[in-house]
């Protein structure tokens, strides 16, 4: 097996059952992204708002050339769509060349839209063909087509945040799509859920797929330690900006108290703080602030100056995962299409919103596992080259596909990200 951990072997798509699968989940993935790309105009599908988005349409575009270069690619014989979108759609990859600029996707008008989904439909069909003639029964060919599913599903994530913040900025802050606001009057106590000091097995291990950044399953120890039974919330953190949070330096570190003032921080982004109260930008356009309803868009310099706000610390990853271990992985998905986070409701879990919602900050920077070992080949640069300046976040948001996150999955932003689904879980040493 490679280093990335697949549920399959060598004979994967022999069997027809299992080709028929294959066929139906790969189809279902590409149609949801086209599916949330639906309400949106061709106008809206070629803006790129900040260096760290891109354009609806280049997400489009850059999947399909993901399947195109890793598996179509590899049949003998195989005609690329258009040679020209090798640059144009590549995301990362210095071994497969020179690309055009992240921060420049915005600038490319041609190809057109329609020409892209045309691009879309090719790479599916033949995707498709190549998966029912069993041409995906070998390692390699299995290996990438499930990992390009999974790809695909994290542009999924990435389109819905990039385009909620290409219509947040505009001066009229148009909805995605339509929906009420349900108000909720209550959410249950913040209480505290204590783990006992020992040592615990971290990581992935058995069967299903999982990136090499969750591997190797190892052992780390625990001081006891308490994690916080909900999120933080939109009113619990309105109180820490009306008690002057983002002026004082002793709440924040260094670079976070110059980079919010750069910037001109006062609230979490999409906030809009007016005299007559506090308004937020949505997917459903923008609405008076619940309170009840998690905090959202907030940077690990944001979500740290809480904590230390109000005594407390943000959890290390192995705390969150310890403490998720054994939840199932339910919750508030992109498959519900809610598209924002929802109100914590009571249960008899001792630890409630584990997973969807809002991406949880840790306080652990994001590096290798003790025995890491980087996929092979150009796959090397998926995860492995990104283990520099970063924060990982535990448990999938509300545009988070469900069938993608699981308790080991370790997400990653610098610390200043704040376009993302991002939030606040509190813990403290005992």
């Amino acid at each position: 097996m490679s280093d990335w951990q697949i549920n399959s072997g060598m004979d994967m798509f022999n069997a027809a059952p299992a080709r028929t699968a294959a066929v139906s989940r790969f189809a279902e993935v590409r149609a949801l992204t086209e599916a949330l790309a639906q309400p949106l105009s061709a106008e809206d599908c070629c803006i790129q708002s900040m260096p760290d988005a891109s354009p609806t349409k280049w997400h489009l575009a850059h999947t399909s050339w993901f399947f195109e270069t890793f598996l179509l690619a590899r049949a003998p014989g195989y005609r690329p769509f258009n040679a020209s979108y090798g640059y144009l759609f590549n995301s990362y990859y210095d071994a497969l060349g020179e690309r055009q600029p992240r921060h420049a996707r915005g600038l490319l008008s041609r190809p057109t839209l329609a020409e892209v989904m045309d691009y879309r439909w090719y790479t599916t069909q033949r995707v498709l063909e190549l998966v029912e003639t069993g041409g995906c029964a070998s390692e390699p060919n299995a290996f990438a087509l499930e990992l390009g599913i999974q790809h695909e599903q994290q542009h999924q994530e990435l389109l819905v945040t990039d385009i909620k913040n290409v219509l947040g900025l505009h001066p009229y802050r148009p909805p995605y799509h339509e929906g009420a606001q349900t108000r909720v009057d209550s959410v249950p106590a913040l209480g505290w859920h204590a783990v006992d000091a020992g040592v615990f097995e971290v990581g992935h291990s058995g069967s299903g797929f999982a990136y090499d950044n969750e591997l190797p399953q190892h052992r780390v120890f625990l001081e006891r330690y308490e994690i916080a039974t909900r999120l933080v919330t939109n009113g619990e953190f309105l109180d820490f900006v009306r008690d002057g949070g983002y002026q004082r330096p002793e709440l924040w570190l260094s670079e976070g108290f110059r980079t919010a003032a750069a910037f001109g921080w006062n609230a979490p982004l999409y906030w809009n703080l007016e005299e007559s109260g506090v308004t937020v930008y949505t997917m459903s356009g923008a609405h008076p602030l619940m309170p009840y309803e998690p905090v959202c868009h907030v940077s690990y310099y944001e979500a740290d100056a809480y904590a230390r706000w109000v005594a407390a610390r943000l959890p290390s990853e192995f705390e969150w995962e310890r403490a998720a271990a054994g939840t199932a992985v339910h919750g508030n998905f992109l498959n519900l299409l809610q598209l924002h986070p929802i109100v914590a409701i009571s249960s008899t879990l001792p630890v409630l919103q584990m997973f969807g919602d809002v991406w949880e900050w840790t306080q652990s920077a994001y590096g290798a596992y003790p025995g890491f070992v980087p996929a092979a080949g150009v796959f090397r640069e998926y995860n492995a080259k990104f283990m520099c300046n970063q924060m990982v976040l535990r448990g999938g948001s509300c545009a988070t596909p469900r069938d993608h996150v699981r308790a080991t999955y370790r997400n990653f932003f610098p610390p200043d990200a704040r376009w993302q689904f991002t939030g606040i879980r509190l813990a403290r040493s005992t």
